[in-house]
């Protein structure tokens, strides 16, 4: 069964995650924690047990529908669940028709028949779904579980901005399950998909986790094969990576990221900010270059209030070829000032 880390995702903190919760539970207290720039969820998933509530968002579908999946906290019958799974799996991939999937997808990220099996669950959750064979929560376990178990065996570096130039796609696609989480019984959790800066005007909380998009690389397109497949609505397709008409553009990917950064810190309320950042500065990947100085969220964040800062040396992940010497991230712990 897949847990929320095991997803291959830019910028995931998995690996920090002993470090970064240290540093939170040293220097905040609280019982509400905001996750703005959710991604993976693994932050939220590593720090479950710390606190009564949990506010997590992120605006790309995917990220929602993998929250409300492992973490939105309704019935479902596991059985149900395992029986449905494993019939896919006897499936004849080899006799399927073709589908919006296997038509696009396939013989490029997905191997042809792997692509038709997925194209097949895909289009019977939103039978079962409205016929009312499964509930809510069974339907997010589902095509939670089935963008895992497509990013398990994508044919790409780790993303979709490109697939590998391979024949003979292997078959690979298994239909696995993920595990959903069980909070404690006082434990609530509330799960969005907003933009972060607009959400925060509206969210009261004790800490703020913040890890906002770092470069010019934007999420949605990073992603887009699985935000095509968890919406489905089958649009038209461009290029030779088949991205969608262009949506969910962060500005934390644009020059104006300093701008809106301000704005968001301005606009929580809460007593603690964390914010994680790295230093991709002197990367030769024009990219891969931060946005934001290191430098402009100090003084952002000193005008909220008294703001220490943490540093640790990290590889960070690269499906490129870029080489970035003496990388680090930054945590930026901020006790907010009424």
């Amino acid at each position: 069964m897949f847990n929320m880390y095991n997803r291959r995702y830019t910028g995931s903190k998995y690996k920090l995650m002993e470090w970064i919760r240290t540093l939170i539970t040293d220097n905040c207290e609280g019982k509400t924690f905001f996750d703005v720039f959710a991604g993976t969820g693994v932050v939220t998933e590593y720090m479950i047990n710390d606190y009564e509530k949990y506010i997590i968002n992120d605006f790309l579908y995917s990220n929602e529908v993998i929250y409300k999946g492992f973490l939105l906290q309704e019935e479902y019958d596991m059985d149900k669940l395992i029986k449905i799974v494993g019939t896919y799996n006897k499936t004849n991939k080899t006799k399927l028709k073709d589908n919006y999937v296997s038509t696009n997808f396939g013989d490029k990220y997905f191997n042809k028949y792997d692509a038709k099996l997925i194209g097949k669950i895909r289009e019977e959750l939103e039978t079962s779904i409205s016929k009312k064979e499964i509930n809510s929560k069974e339907y997010y376990i589902l095509l939670s579980s089935l963008l895992f178990s497509i990013d398990k065996i994508a044919n790409t570096c780790g993303h979709y901005d490109a697939y590998r130039k391979i024949d003979n796609i292997e078959s690979k696609f298994k239909y696995e399950l993920i595990l959903p989480k069980q909070l404690k019984e006082k434990q609530k959790i509330e799960i969005y998909r907003e933009d972060s800066n607009s959400l925060a005007k509206k969210i009261k909380a004790d800490i703020a986790f913040i890890d906002p998009p770092y470069n010019s690389r934007q999420y949605s397109r990073f992603y887009h094969v699985l935000e095509n497949i968890t919406k489905w609505e089958k649009p038209e397709l461009y290029g030779t990576a088949l991205k969608p008409k262009e949506e969910n553009m962060s500005e934390y990917c644009k020059t104006s990221a300093p701008k809106a950064f301000k704005d968001l810190i301005d606009s929580l309320n809460v007593k603690y900010v964390v914010v994680t950042y790295n230093n991709t500065y002197n990367s030769k990947s024009l990219s891969s270059k931060n946005k934001i100085t290191l430098e402009e969220i100090k003084s952002i964040l000193d005008e909220k209030g008294e703001t220490k800062v943490f540093d640790k040396p990290y590889k960070f992940f690269n499906a490129g070829k870029t080489e970035l010497k003496n990388h680090k991230e930054y945590v930026f712990i901020t006790k907010v000032e009424k």
